[in-house]
């Protein structure tokens, strides 16, 4: 299973989740989002960005909760509400996000 762009292939595994992150580009997350049937606006990339980074830091993609929170002290409640963040991922913020940003299913996430 693989996602194709710009003539390259790069696999994902039976979920959609990159096998190797570091094949991750905008262009690719675009690709995996049409997949998933979004539209990506400033405020999904946003929310993408801020997992990359928080993965960079931390070495663990957040489940919902913790992203919520981290969201919470960079964004504002308003940006880190489960609301918001659902209207943006309707399959779930954490999941659906980590997977369009080109990271690891979060832990404890079904």
């Amino acid at each position: 299973m693989a996602y194709e762009i710009d003539g390259k292939v790069i696999e994902h595994d039976e979920e959609g989740y990159l096998t190797d992150i570091a094949q991750w580009s905008e262009p690719l997350g675009g690709v995996i989002a049409t997949k998933e049937g979004l539209a990506m606006t400033p405020e999904h990339w946003e929310v993408v960005n801020f997992l990359r980074e928080y993965y960079a830091e931390y070495q663990i993609a957040p489940a919902i909760r913790v992203l919520t929170k981290a969201l919470t002290k960079r964004m504002g409640a308003e940006k880190a509400s489960n609301k918001y963040l659902y209207d943006l991922f309707p399959y779930g913020p954490a999941k659906q996000a980590c997977k369009i940003a080109g990271l690891p299913k979060p832990t404890g996430c079904v």
